[in-house]
């Protein structure tokens, strides 16, 4: 059991785990962990704290499903298709701006 915490642990949170590993560019990687760190805290804020209406838990039950969805989104992604997240301004290969 400890083994499959500390796997989905690493899985979801260390980028050189996750397949945001993919995406070279390892500040641009840090940015959308924090994306996505920032979109579930708000879903969980959404979700607790409208538990007290009906309509508004539907709300908040969406907002946790589509942060489900964009997280797999994400990292299927960065998976199949790092150059996706490659920064537009970088430098080229021999280190020079374009």
């Amino acid at each position: 059991m400890r083994r499959l915490v500390v796997f989905a642990w690493n899985y979801v949170f260390n980028h050189n785990v996750n397949p945001l590993r993919h995406v070279q560019d390892i500040p641009t990687r840090h940015m959308i962990l924090q994306v996505l760190g920032w979109m579930w805290a708000a879903s969980f804020a959404i979700a607790i704290g409208s538990y007290t209406f009906l309509a508004i838990s539907l709300v908040g039950h969406i907002a946790l499903i589509a942060a489900a969805a964009i997280t797999v989104a994400t990292y299927t992604a960065a998976e199949k298709r790092p150059s996706l997240f490659a920064p537009a301004s970088a430098r080229r290969a021999d280190g020079e701006h374009e």
